[in-house]
């Protein structure tokens, strides 16, 4: 039964498809070439409805165990098997589901400053044509009725981020030394150092791996015109219109919308003073939750006037 010793588990916009791609260069490491098959976050077929774009991304979970074992079958004897899904961390029910199905498994959980994780992740989600919120607090704003509504843990920009709960719910069922905290900062600020941590921490050879590839990184942000707000429409499904075209055509003409999306680019998205002030009460008690259960201090996540770049 091929099935991953470890998981990179959390969480999105914090540098796992990064570290997926520099642990993928390993002699001693096999990561599969599908990243986030997303096989823990349910115990069947995914659901069948949820945001814009949601409904695509669920038709690309791995959810059949024989097809995720599959995952594995290319890896070399004797390495170690591994995957990045960092929604594992958010979605409570996996953490029951990885223990039951690999208890052993070693955890990598790559944690960003709440705040700019999620200005990171309504970035990408804009700059993808999905978000219709031009604004990034009325999209933090409107995410009660989008979670009621069944959109998926992407579209959670607040919730992916109240790291404490996360971490403490995991730790009832995982051993800490299972489980290894990293900071965002520290894989982007000193890549090779983090990446010795991570193989010492799963056992494997040291000194190997040196960098880390620029992976999924926001250097931009979409222009709000009107020409874009109807490629956005056209991209979120057209409203009744695009939804009477089948998922493989609404799938085919992503590309070139997006080329047409991406024709002028605006400036790199930075998280403002004014949006921390915003949303730092959102996250305030988690942080030092996280504080107390994990030992490590966060404080510096408090700070509402420094520049992203800190995180």
């Amino acid at each position: 039964m091929a099935l991953p010793d470890f998981l990179i588990a959390g969480v999105p916009k914090a540098g796992t498809t990064a570290l997926h791609a520099a642990l993928a260069g390993h002699p001693e490491l096999f990561l599969p070439s599908v990243k986030e098959p997303k096989f823990f976050l349910s115990d069947g077929p995914p659901p069948a409805r949820g945001g814009p774009g949601d409904v695509q991304t669920y038709q690309e979970h791995v959810w059949r165990q024989s097809d995720y074992e599959a995952l594995f079958d290319p890896a070399p004897a004797g390495a170690l098997l591994g995957e990045a899904t960092p929604f594992y961390l958010h979605d409570l029910g996996a953490h029951a589901r990885i223990k039951a199905l690999i208890p052993s498994a070693r955890l990598i959980l790559l944690l960003r400053d709440p705040v700019d994780r999620a200005h990171s992740n309504w970035t990408h989600l804009w700059n993808a044509g999905l978000e219709p919120e031009a604004d990034f607090l009325t999209a933090c704003r409107a995410e009660p009725r989008r979670v009621a509504a069944g959109w998926a843990a992407f579209w959670h920009y607040v919730g992916l981020g109240r790291y404490g709960e996360q971490v403490r719910h995991l730790y009832e069922h995982f051993p800490r030394e299972q489980v290894l905290l990293m900071r965002y900062k520290e894989l982007k600020d000193q890549p090779a150092a983090a990446l010795d941590r991570v193989c010492e921490f799963l056992g494997v050879a040291a000194g190997v791996l040196t960098a880390v590839p620029r992976e999924n990184v926001n250097s931009h942000v979409v222009e709000h015109n009107g020409v874009n707000q109807v490629l956005r429409f056209l991209l979120r499904g057209g409203g009744t219109f695009g939804h009477r075209f089948p998922v493989p055509l609404r799938l085919a003409a992503r590309g070139p919308l997006l080329t047409l999306l991406h024709r002028r680019r605006g400036a790199r998205p930075v998280t403002t003073p004014e949006e921390r002030a915003a949303l730092m009460p959102l996250f305030a008690d988690d942080i030092a939750l996280l504080t107390e259960v994990t030992g490590e201090s966060y404080d510096d996540w408090l700070s509402i006037d420094r520049h992203a770049a800190a995180t």
